[in-house]
């Protein structure tokens, strides 16, 4: 029997046995459900362990991605319930995160075009606090590695041993996949834990650095860019957080 385990008024999600049927409002542009839906093919193409597309179609006017079903919960749930595990969970979100950007599509958007696009839409944001950001932007690293791009607790779906370990991981929502520089991702994923928890975000960015021997300072010098490039999301819950991320930067 299909049942519905999400909603808002842009889609819902339901689930009929093993597959997911994301269901577009009426009014969600054609453009953006086929840019998701191939998205996620090009990241399946890139061998990332992912729920796998099964189809686009059509039904009472509603557009509808149909995906195979992740069995499971979010980490963001894992998390919340068993804090004591906390450590190991950091560490196997971290792992597949190394898996996935090991991995790359040359037919994904470059993620340094993107960030570019974000930034120069913040029209309200002051014009030289702009400049500063696209200058830093132009000066980061191009890489090609595969960027999740909303890579968050509550994007992550696992599975779990009698103990509350971890035993199966895998990420959804890929709409936002790039190919671009992985510490432009992590810098993204760390702002995004740290709207939640402030204590797991510095835990995950210390994991990531160490697993990867990267330099901290080198993920952080994104941070003011992915903090400028997610508020064009417009949530109020978020902006003064990065807005002070925007402001502490000595743009030098």
């Amino acid at each position: 029997m299909k049942k519905c385990i999400f909603e808002n008024n842009l889609k819902s999600v339901y689930v009929d046995g093993n597959y997911a049927m994301k269901v577009f409002a009426k009014d969600y542009h054609k453009t953006d459900v086929l840019y998701e839906a191939l998205n996620t093919s090009r990241v399946e193409d890139a061998g990332v362990s992912i729920p796998k597309l099964v189809s686009v179609s059509v039904e009472d006017g509603q557009w509808v991605i149909t995906s195979e079903y992740a069995q499971g919960i979010t980490l963001a749930a894992l998390m919340e319930q068993h804090p004591e595990h906390m450590n190991e969970y950091i560490d196997k979100l971290v792992e597949y995160q190394i898996d996935f950007q090991s991995k790359t599509n040359p037919l994904l958007l470059k993620l340094k075009d993107k960030l570019a696009r974000q930034i120069s839409s913040l029209t309200d944001l002051d014009s030289s606090i702009r400049y500063e950001l696209e200058t830093r932007l132009e000066s980061m690293p191009k890489h090609t590695k595969l960027c999740h791009g909303d890579y968050s607790p509550e994007n992550i779906i696992v599975t779990t041993d009698d103990n509350n370990m971890i035993t199966t991981i895998t990420a959804v929502d890929w709409v936002h996949a790039t190919q671009g520089n992985a510490s432009a991702d992590v810098a993204n994923t760390y702002l995004l834990i740290k709207l939640r928890n402030s204590d797991a975000a510095d835990l995950y960015l210390n994991r990531f650095c160490e697993a990867t021997n990267t330099s901290k300072d080198y993920v952080t010098k994104w941070l003011p860019i992915v903090a400028a490039a997610r508020l064009t999301k417009k949530k109020p819950e978020e902006k003064d957080l990065l807005e002070q991320w925007i402001d502490v930067v000595d743009f030098q």
